[in-house]
C-alpha cells in the first residue's frame, strides 16, 4: 500500500514538473518572441511570412470595405489579394423629403450601384521604419475582375387616391420623373430584382503603416483607381451614362502579420 502512495505521489509531482516545464518553455518563447519584435522595431526592419487585414476606404465617388490577404515573397516584397465591396453615388444626388415620417429620395436616381472587386497587387517596400516609432511606406500596385451590382432604385408615388412603388423603365419612366413623389425605396426593396454587368480594375497606391508593434498592421492607404465595365452603368436619369471610372481615394487599414 505504502509503495501504491509512493508511486502516485511520484507521477504527481512529475505532472507538475512537466507542467512547469513547459509553461516556463512558452514563456521563455514568447519572451524571446518580444525580444525579437523590439530589436527590429529598433532596427526599423518589418519582416513577415503571411498578414491579413481589413479596410474602410472613402471614394470620390461612394465609401467601401475590403478585406485583405498578404503574402511575402522576399524581404522587400509581397503580394495582396484584396475582395472589395463598395457603393457609387453620383456628385449629382441630392436627397429629398417633403412629408414627415416618409423615407428620403433621390430625384431620378435609376440604381443603386455596388462594384464588387476581387484582385492581386504586387506590393513594394519604398522605406522601412527609422526606428520602432517611424513609419513604413509601401508601394502596391495591380488590378483584377470587377463586378458592379445594379439594384433598382423605388420611389413610393401618388396615383390616384393611393400611392405605389415604382422604378425607371420602359413602363413607369415618365411616372417616376413626373408623378408627385411621397418618398423613396428603404432598404428592403429591390434586392431580388439586382442585374449584374461584368468588367475589370487597375490600382495604383502608397501604403503608411505606422503600427507601433510591427506584427500588427496600423495604416493609412492613398491611391487611385480605374474601373472599366462590359457596358455602360445607369445611374442617374438625364445624365450621361458611362462605363470607365476613375477616382482617388483614401483608406485606413487594421490587421495582423505572422
Amino acid at each position: 500500500m505504502r509503495s501504491v502512495f509512493f508511486i502516485i505521489i511520484i507521477l504527481l509531482f512529475s505532472a507538475h514538473t512537466f507542467a512547469q516545464t513547459a509553461r516556463n518553455a512558452r514563456q521563455e518563447r514568447r519572451r524571446a518572441q518580444v525580444n525579437e519584435m523590439i530589436k527590429q522595431q529598433e532596427e526599423g526592419v518589418i519582416t513577415y511570412k503571411k498578414s491579413f487585414a481589413f479596410g474602410a476606404k472613402l471614394i470620390t465617388d461612394g465609401y467601401g470595405v475590403f478585406f485583405e490577404l498578404g503574402r511575402a515573397t522576399s524581404v522587400k516584397k509581397g503580394l495582396l489579394y484584396q475582395l472589395e465591396i463598395s457603393e457609387r453615388k453620383s456628385s449629382k444626388e441630392e436627397k429629398q423629403s417633403f412629408y414627415t415620417n416618409t423615407v428620403p429620395f433621390i430625384y431620378g436616381k435609376e440604381n443603386f450601384v455596388y462594384p464588387v472587386k476581387l484582385g492581386v497587387q504586387q506590393q513594394v517596400l519604398l522605406g522601412n521604419k527609422s526606428n520602432k516609432n517611424g513609419v513604413a511606406i509601401t508601394g502596391n500596385y495591380g488590378g483584377g475582375i470587377a463586378v458592379s451590382l445594379l439594384r433598382p432604385y423605388y420611389v413610393q408615388v401618388q396615383d390616384g387616391n393611393g400611392y405605389r412603388y415604382i422604378k425607371y423603365n420602359s413602363a413607369d419612366s415618365v411616372a417616376f420623373l413626373t408623378h408627385q413623389i411621397i418618398g423613396g425605396p428603404g432598404f428592403a426593396r429591390g434586392w431580388n430584382e439586382m442585374t449584374i454587368t461584368p468588367g475589370v480594375y487597375a490600382k495604383a497606391a502608397v501604403r503608411f503603416d505606422y503600427g507601433t508593434f510591427n506584427e500588427l498592421i496600423s495604416a493609412i492607404e492613398v491611391g487611385i483607381t480605374g474601373e472599366y465595365y462590359a457596358k455602360k452603368i445607369p445611374e442617374l436619369a438625364y445624365n450621361k451614362e458611362k462605363e470607365f471610372f476613375f477616382g482617388g481615394y483614401v483608406a485606413i487599414i487594421f490587421g495582423k502579420r505572422k
